[in-house]
């Protein structure tokens, strides 16, 4: 292998990681409008899934993750009439918050992504 092949290699594996890094960020768009938690990722995992395999793994996990998070909130607001939302609301958006930063982090550092109590929906 040449030297130009070698840095080939190189760029591209930076373009793929930070392409994955993008499909967990994207999730933060929920902080600006409804549904962007799910929209952002699954707009990047369908856009860049076809030519990078590591955007394809971990925007399927950041999809899954943000569709079990969404399912969360959902939990929470109809337990907001029993007070127990009211708390577990906050916490519950902390941890989304907490683990979308760690596996954008970790995604960049070509690390792989394990998102807690993560419902697999997509496979």
């Amino acid at each position: 292998m040449d030297d130009n092949q070698k840095v080939e290699i190189i760029v591209a594996d930076k373009e793929q990681r930070t392409w994955a890094m993008f499909c967990h960020l994207s999730a933060l768009a929920g902080l600006l409008f409804p549904f962007g938690s799910v929209i952002g990722p699954l707009i990047v995992w369908l856009v860049k899934k076809e030519e990078m395999p590591l955007v394809a793994e971990h925007g399927r996990k950041s999809l899954n993750f943000q569709l079990t998070m969404m399912i969360a909130y959902i939990v929470c607001f109809m337990l907001m009439f029993v007070v127990v939302g009211v708390i577990l609301l906050p916490l519950v958006a902390l941890f989304s918050l907490i683990m979308v930063v760690v596996s954008a982090i970790k995604a960049n550092d070509g690390k792989e992504v394990n998102y807690p109590m993560a419902i697999e929906f997509i496979k």
